[in-house]
């Protein structure tokens, strides 16, 4: 426990030192749980959102992809139940005036239970009895937060005497529920009474995909089953947003809503099941990585629930959830803007030899957190590699990001700084900028530029040298491996080509 707490403070640094991420704001002491990607990140981020809508549309005959405006008319939110059911249980400490969602409270007193006991081990089996009680614990919230029972989790709080981190005390208000969207107003005349001018931040991007069903299903003349995909922006007041990239108010979604035929929905779930799990597993993660959690508590719009949760150095935790949404969101917004959202579906009922007619179509959702993504990908890819021999210490901090979500695919280095050697090397990136994302440098020496694109998560290297000059070959480094090869340039595209794709 307390190495993984350890390595994920290691992971917050990197990126911010490397050109990842940063505190947004910083210069003005920041803004709790927001940050900007910089120019590493946000190269990242690309490139996690390209592999992810590739797979979701150019792959697939029957997805396509939307960009829905952030904004919607508020009647959306009403329709979706997000303005009366988007809720988290809260508490507030009386003394601190602090306040907490109860399960982060319950979580993170039980996180300190068994960091408490790991760092006691020696006392085997008191350790084993307080993980235990830690599990229990976890699985009573749960129990509780399903039935909405608010006075049995105060009354948990108590008894195990949980405590405000600020000021130590146990004086807790009752728990109440509290919306999670961030709104705002539209217009000229703006006031705090007028709720005409009142709109949302959009909490999820799923509404926009529903409220556009029949646009993209006409114009595209789509057949269900089919999909539709969109990458966006989502906001939420996080009373307690914390764990770095985690959980944050602004984040970005990559959603897919399928519409499929009412009755074969069990069918569907299982199979996106599988298909998202397949997809991650694509990215040379290992498989023990990844989890299944159903979900204890259903959403008032699920038939069925689960996630994909991914082992980052804080624990397991949700990554991507899929959820069979029934036909609720297209029979609300059926019913509060008055127009039809049904489908006629001319294939033949064996059970009746008629066609299956109107139907309002049922919903597979598969909704994965793309900042989580990133987080997973890093805390994967991140490696502190002791590199000693006995004669020379040595270590490298190193990215083994998977070659097609790098950054950087090749860094072109001249040896020197002289002799034509620098003219050669930006000769090669002139050609290959186009196919890929390539990066120049000069300064400092060979090693400590090779080690400066190991942090970088760089795949390949190539030092163009004197010998080049003679045979028009280059070095080429592999990151993860370290080796080096002799190459020459005409073959370069190809090497870099192949793994990328």
């Amino acid at each position: 426990m307390a190495n993984d707490t350890n390595k994920f403070q290691a992971i917050i640094s990197h990126c911010k030192e490397y050109g990842f991420i940063f505190p947004s704001s910083e210069i003005y002491d920041g803004l709790q749980a927001v940050y900007d990607y910089g120019q590493m990140g946000s190269e990242l981020k690309k490139n996690i959102k390209d592999y992810w809508w590739k797979s979701m549309t150019q792959l697939q005959d029957n997805i396509v992809g939307i960009d829905a405006a952030i904004f919607m008319h508020p009647t959306t939110w009403k329709a979706s139940g997000h303005v009366d059911n988007f809720n988290d249980p809260m508490i507030d400490n009386k003394d601190s005036k602090k306040r907490y969602r109860v399960d982060h409270l319950i979580e993170g007193y039980v996180e300190d239970l068994k960091r408490n006991a790991v760092e006691k081990i020696m006392d085997n089996a008191l350790s084993l009895e307080t993980i235990k009680k830690g599990d229990d614990l976890l699985a009573q919230m749960d129990t509780l937060l399903a039935t909405d029972d608010f006075a049995g989790l105060k009354k948990m709080i108590e008894d195990n005497k949980i405590k405000c981190a600020i000021s130590g005390t146990c004086n807790w208000t009752d728990i109440r529920q509290f919306n999670l969207m961030f709104s705002t107003e539209f217009g000229s005349t703006v006031s705090s009474d007028d709720e005409d001018n009142k709109v949302y931040l959009r909490p999820e991007t799923a509404q926009g995909i529903f409220v556009n069903f029949l646009n993209v299903q006409k114009t595209g003349r789509m057949k269900i089953p089919f999909g539709i995909a969109q990458i966006g922006k989502a906001f939420r007041n996080e009373i307690v947003a914390r764990q770095f990239i985690f959980r944050m108010r602004e984040f970005e979604q990559m959603e897919m809503q399928f519409f499929i035929r009412p009755g074969t929905q069990k069918e569907w779930y299982e199979k996106w099941k599988a298909t998202r799990l397949e997809w991650h597993k694509s990215l040379g993660i290992p498989a023990e990585k990844y989890r299944y959690h159903d979900h204890v508590k259903l959403a008032h719009y699920a038939d069925a629930a689960c996630d994909i949760e991914f082992e980052f150095p804080i624990g397991f935790k949700e990554l991507e959830g899929i959820h069979s949404r029934t036909d609720f969101d297209l029979k609300q917004h059926q019913e509060y803007s008055k127009k039809k959202q049904q489908y006629f579906d001319n294939d033949i009922d064996p059970a009746t030899g008629k066609p299956y007619g109107n139907y309002i179509p049922y919903v597979i959702e598969t909704s994965i957190g793309l900042d989580r993504m990133f987080l997973a990908v890093v805390s994967h890819a991140y490696e502190e590699q002791d590199l000693s021999t006995p004669d020379k210490p040595d270590s490298r901090v190193v990215l083994k990001f998977p070659a097609k979500l790098a950054p950087i695919k090749l860094a072109v280095l001249p040896l020197t700084k002289k002799d034509g050697l620098p003219e050669i090397a930006e000769q090669i990136m002139t050609d290959l900028k186009p196919h890929f994302r390539c990066f120049y440098e000069e300064k400092d020496s060979i090693g400590k530029r090779y080690r400066r694109m190991d942090a970088l998560g760089t795949p390949f290297c190539v030092t163009v040298d004197h010998q080049t000059k003679e045979d028009n070959t280059v070095t080429i480094r592999h990151r993860d491996s370290m080796e080096q090869e002799r190459v020459p340039i005409e073959k370069l595209k190809e090497i870099v080509l192949s793994a990328i794709e």
